[in-house]
């Protein structure tokens, strides 16, 4: 008996022990398991704060914007959470069912830094919702006696369901919540719409992220050869990117890489955590660019289009842009930048085989502009065979002689032939002009000149708290400034020019030894000239 009441005695101790030592800390490692599958499920919507709300508004591709103002500590607040999220995914982020059309974000007034933004939108509840532009968010507020703003606040949105029919009565489509991905709702019809192209710019910012992204992951800079190649590329990016903030980015890596790759050997830093002076610590087109919004180059499955068509179009586009001087040294950057970093290895060998069998150097910009269409002509032409074997293409964008007779009637003698001044026409407005002209509607307008002057303004703007200087002498200091910045960029292009033009690689491929030669004497006999 007493045998049986000491191990009842011991059994009652080790579930008071067991139950002393796991109550107090139950709360917590059920919050950690919680916490850990919260973080699994992503959130859709983007969180913005006073810090990215102004840039990530200005630069997001989509047309309109949901913005939610709510608290964290608001219970009707958390509640409503899976619902904004359940509309959320079919817009936002790399699995978006109609991407580049609303903009889904929400600002948390609860944290300190965002008081003063929420101010301005006149948040005296929670949580509330605007419609607008979301170029219109920009530097700007709400108020509820203000008249014809373009910022809407919303009424009817406490479901998803009524969320999503609000948005489908101001856009006029009929989007359901089940809906998804690539049920081709949003597929452009690009074959023969001009304005279609206007979406491309988007996709050419996101190709040029991916193609960076790519050469960080395979860490694909290993020589002065492969070093040499995204020099000249960058060289080439800078001047002529059609976006802006690419070109900004691609400076910015240029002027650093000497110290970021001396010698040809690149610091990457750690593939888990971003590191100063490593260029993983560079984005070439800017950290807060959108990603996940191919809209021309969207395909009808996961696999097609995408990545290739936005770095086909990214490719046009630069040749449509340089100079007659320029073309054969964008030749060359082009061919070396897809021979050594192009990852599909039958595309790259193709590429490089026609690079390779043009004979004669380009002088003039037309010379590339019409090869680079004639060399995606039969790329186009060899893909459609083998996809049609073995039915692997995209049945909503099959592979095309381009461009189509509704595109350009004009670039065809006959059905065989082409008029190629009307081909050069056509491309040169269609990757040109054409591209850009959205994203010119969405700015502020005015010509070119007062595009550049508003460019160089907020690049070389400064905080209002800055000392303030007599207008003269203000604009006294920035031309100074801008003279000093042309002078030393001038001076390093011209270190770069004497350090890689002499690299023997580059006196072999795609040029003739005679073109090349007498063009480096004659450099040389410039530069001897000045000393």
């Amino acid at each position: 008996m007493s045998v049986l009441t000491h191990l009842l005695m011991f059994v009652g101790l080790v579930r008071l022990e067991a139950t002393a030592s796991f109550s107090p800390g139950s709360r917590s490692i059920l919050r950690d398991i919680g916490n850990a599958i919260a973080d699994d499920q992503k959130d859709n919507a983007i969180e913005l704060n006073a810090t990215n709300f102004d840039s990530v508004l200005r630069d997001t591709p989509a047309k309109y914007a949901v913005l939610e103002f709510f608290a964290h500590w608001c219970p009707a607040c958390r509640n409503y959470k899976p619902h904004y999220e359940k509309v959320a995914r079919l817009f936002n982020g790399p699995d978006a069912v109609h991407p580049g059309l609303v903009l889904m974000a929400r600002v948390d007034c609860a944290v300190k830094m965002n008081a003063k933004l929420c101010d301005k939108f006149s948040i005296t509840h929670y949580p509330v919702l605007f419609w607008g532009p979301p170029r219109k968010f920009v530097g700007g507020g709400w108020g509820p006696k203000q008249d014809k703003s373009e910022i809407i606040l919303m009424d009817d949105w406490r479901t998803s369901d009524l969320l999503l029919s609000w948005i489908n009565k101001q856009i006029g489509s009929s989007y359901g919540l089940d809906d998804q991905k690539f049920g081709n709702d949003h597929l452009l019809p690009n074959m023969s719409d001009h304005e279609q192209i206007s979406q491309a710019l988007y996709d050419i910012e996101e190709a040029t992220e991916e193609a960076f992204d790519i050469i960080l992951s395979h860490k694909a800079i290993k020589s002065s050869e492969t070093s040499t190649s995204v020099i000249r590329f960058l060289q080439l990016l800078v001047p002529h990117h059609p976006s802006k903030r690419c070109r900004k980015g691609s400076a910015e890596i240029l002027l650093n890489f000497d110290e970021l790759c001396p010698l040809g050997e690149c610091s990457y830093g750690h593939d888990s955590a971003v590191e100063n002076n490593t260029l993983r610590s560079f984005h070439i087109c800017g950290k807060d660019l959108p990603r996940g919004y191919y809209m021309f180059c969207r395909g009808s499955k996961n696999e097609t289009r995408g990545f290739s068509c936005g770095l086909w179009i990214m490719m046009h586009s630069l040749s449509v842009r340089i100079e007659d001087g320029e073309s054969q040294f964008a030749f060359t950057a082009i061919c070396d930048f897809i021979n050594n970093f192009f990852m599909c290895d039958e595309c790259r060998q193709h590429f490089h085989d026609m690079c390779l069998s043009v004979k004669t150097p380009f002088k003039k910009s037309r010379d590339i502009v019409l090869w680079l269409w004639s060399a995606h002509n039969k790329v186009n032409e060899r893909l459609k065979k083998d996809e049609a074997s073995l039915g692997t293409g995209d049945p909503k964008f099959p592979k095309m002689i381009w461009p189509p007779k509704q595109l350009c009637p004009s670039c065809y003698l006959s059905s065989s032939d082409w008029d190629h001044d009307e081909v050069y026409k056509f491309l040169k407005k269609y990757y040109g002009e054409k591209l850009v002209s959205s994203h010119k509607k969405n700015g502020d307008g005015g010509s070119k000149e007062e595009v550049v002057v508003a460019a160089a303004a907020d690049e070389t703007a400064v905080p209002t708290n800055a000392l303030v200087v007599p207008l003269g002498a203000a604009l006294a200091i920035v031309l100074a400034s801008c003279a000093f910045g042309a002078l030393a960029c001038y001076w390093r292009t011209q270190q770069k020019n004497r350090k890689y033009y002499h690299n023997p690689h580059y006196l072999k491929r795609y040029n003739s030894n005679f073109m090349v030669m007498n063009t480096f004497s004659n450099n040389e006999s410039e530069r001897e000239k000045e000393r």
